[in-house]
């Protein structure tokens, strides 16, 4: 056994096993895709790029508990205790609560994702590979704590559901939504609507404006369809992957903070000026969001597009998200500061 194995719980051994897995799956893909001529060349400074992301989550993990990053296992804990009643486990009809019940709070958590920016400066890490394949499932946040997203599961433990329970039930769908992070699979007859596939998936991951902000169910598509989130993919219709605004840099560091800078930035501009409510809704409006609707969130994106293009679809010009091509002057963001973009 190797040294300090002893000391990990069965979910973080599994979680080590899916992580070197992964790694190894998306090389093989990247080599695969790398000898095909009918497509663009394969990333591999983009793959490294995540591998020491996963590097950075690895030793973020590693903070006792007791500091920020160890507060969501001891809060669904405490949750646990006081739940309204127990879910039995030992019953088919309580796996099956619980698979509906993690698919409900992982849809409102990664809907919160996209359109409220203090979760986004998480969850945007996700989304700033711009080519799609197997190494986007495993680019991830080293803030997800920090911003609290554990907060969407803890009901759960209310509910019934053993903090254990709740976190292999997410760590089920998560590695679900492995394989679906590709382009090499197209649309599969029967289930498309109905479960996550590729096809779903790319839509959600489409700086495309007429897919922002859809698509948001982990391995179904149910609470996209009840609450009016689902985009179907459309034939013929090029996607352009990644941010709104891509991302260039080959920076662990700076993919995992960098909206958290774009943060700072704009609540101290607003706290300097003296427009504290300007602060928050740089925190926690929609992403892209400015006063006197100076930004260009999703919506304002896609009024853009239409102003420009005379229809709200396609990947916006970089003239656009650069300078807020013809828009006013007074009507920008003040001082000359840049225009924040979802």
């Amino acid at each position: 056994m190797l040294p300090g194995l002893e000391k990990l719980n069965p979910i973080q051994i599994m979680m080590g096993l899916m992580g070197v897995s992964a790694v190894v799956v998306t090389a093989l893909e990247g080599l695969a895709i790398s000898k095909r001529t009918d497509r663009e060349a394969y990333d591999w400074r983009a793959f490294w790029t995540t591998v020491r992301i996963n590097l950075l989550r690895v030793l973020v993990e590693a903070i006792p508990m007791g500091a920020v990053m160890g507060v969501a296992l001891p809060f669904g804990q405490w949750m646990y205790e006081h739940r309204f009643w127990t879910v039995p486990m030992d019953t088919w009809w309580g796996w099956v609560a619980m698979f509906f019940c993690t698919e409900f709070f992982y849809y409102w958590l990664h809907r919160s994702g996209h359109r409220i920016r203090w979760y986004w400066a998480s969850h945007a890490i996700h989304h700033t590979g711009n080519q799609y394949n197997l190494a986007a499932a495993f680019r991830q946040s080293i803030t997800g704590k920090i911003s609290g997203g554990f907060v969407f599961f803890a009901p759960q433990c209310l509910f019934g559901f053993s903090p254990d329970a709740v976190l292999m039930s997410y760590g089920v769908n998560l590695v679900y939504q492995f394989w679906i992070h590709t382009d090499l699979i197209g649309k599969i007859p029967f289930i498309e609507g109905i479960f996550n596939t590729p096809s779903a998936h790319r839509v959600h991951h489409a700086a495309n404006v007429e897919y922002l902000d859809c698509n948001y169910g982990g391995t179904i598509l149910l609470f996209d369809r009840l609450f009016g989130t689902y985009v179907p993919e459309k034939d013929g219709v090029p996607i352009r992957y990644g941010l709104v605004k891509t991302m260039t840099t080959y920076s662990a560091l700076k993919t995992c903070l960098f909206e958290w800078g774009n943060i700072f930035k704009d609540v101290g501009r607003a706290l300097k000026g003296g427009h504290p409510l300007d602060a928050l809704g740089y925190m926690f409006g929609p992403p892209g969001w400015a006063p006197n609707g100076q930004g260009l969130t999703t919506d304002q994106l896609r009024a853009q597009m239409t102003r420009l293009t005379g229809s709200p679809t396609g990947a916006p010009p970089v003239e656009l998200l650069d300078n807020w091509a013809g828009v006013p002057d007074e009507q920008k963001a003040p001082n000359g500061s840049p225009v924040p973009v979802r």
